[in-house]
């Protein structure tokens, strides 16, 4: 028996099954965890849906902007939809449409194995949330994902952001924040305030005042005791510095498809084709 962390798929179904047989993955036995962003991009966001949705409870898949991008669209926010990029048509075509849309409405924002010492998100934590507070605001936005709202919120999803954190963020800011942190955070500054335009590598892992600080690498981050792994972050690549681990090493963009095994911290890739050009998102 073994849990298996696995980078961002974005719809590349061969490079997974490739992985899979890789590792020897048992769904009798095994578990999957996945640091989100299943859908789009790719060309089987469809199967991969599927594929996860059929493993029940052997799989983790934390919600990541992509498939956030996904309930937009199939809620009716069609504001950032790009027909030249996003391939996820296939799945709203489909005849098992709703019950797959569910599935996803479903997934955690973040995932704690208490035994194992690990906590999985997509994208990052701000410096000012503990992990204990963090999962408290995922349960609050996860409330609100499957509930009578999530319309609202949806339709909303795209509207300007208030980037710094305060206790005081109520209703539609406050989620909106609790999102952009799970799902698309990479850099905050000094202050802790998110800073969005940034999707580069870093030039110093450490950061600076000018450049940012990466989420994980924040002098005041009250998370730093904790073994957290994330993805969202192809340009950043795989990075492992005790006790993070990013793994999203760019499947879709022709690098890797990354799978971390939590109990011995064992890594195995398999090389993935270019499937579409990087846009770092």
């Amino acid at each position: 028996m073994a849990t298996y962390a696995i980078g961002d798929i974005h719809g590349c179904y061969d490079p997974l099954q490739r992985l899979l047989e890789l590792i020897h993955f048992d769904p009798a036995v095994d578990k999957i965890w996945t640091t989100g962003d299943l859908v789009n991009r790719g060309e089987h966001s469809l199967e991969i849906l599927r594929f996860f949705k059929e493993l029940g409870d052997q799989a983790i898949a934390v919600m990541g902007n992509h498939d956030l991008h996904l309930l937009a669209n199939a809620f009716g926010n069609s504001s950032r939809f790009n027909p030249d990029k996003d391939t996820f048509q296939e799945i709203f075509d489909a005849p098992d449409r709703n019950e797959l849309i569910n599935w996803i409405r479903n997934r955690p924002f973040l995932h704690h194995d208490k035994a194992l010492g690990f906590t999985i998100i997509h994208a990052g934590l701000p410096p000012q949330w503990t992990l204990k507070e963090a999962k408290k605001y995922a349960k609050e936005i996860e409330k609100v994902i499957r509930g009578e709202k999530c319309r609202d919120f949806l339709q909303n999803l795209y509207a300007k952001v208030d980037y710094q954190w305060s206790d005081e963020l109520k209703e539609k800011k406050r989620l909106q924040f609790i999102a952009a942190c799970f799902t698309r955070l990479r850099y905050c500054d000094e202050n802790g305030c998110l800073m969005p335009k940034n999707k580069l590598r870093p030039t110093n892992m450490q950061g600076n005042a000018i450049e940012g600080f990466p989420w994980f690498s924040h002098p005041q981050r009250k998370s730093n005791e904790n073994r957290i792994i994330f993805g969202h972050w192809a340009a950043l690549g795989l990075y492992i510095s005790s006790p993070v681990y990013a793994l999203d090493s760019g499947c879709v963009w022709g690098g890797c498809l990354t799978a971390l095994r939590l109990e011995d911290r064992r890594l195995f890739q398999v090389p993935c084709p270019q499937v579409c050009k990087p846009d770092l998102d």
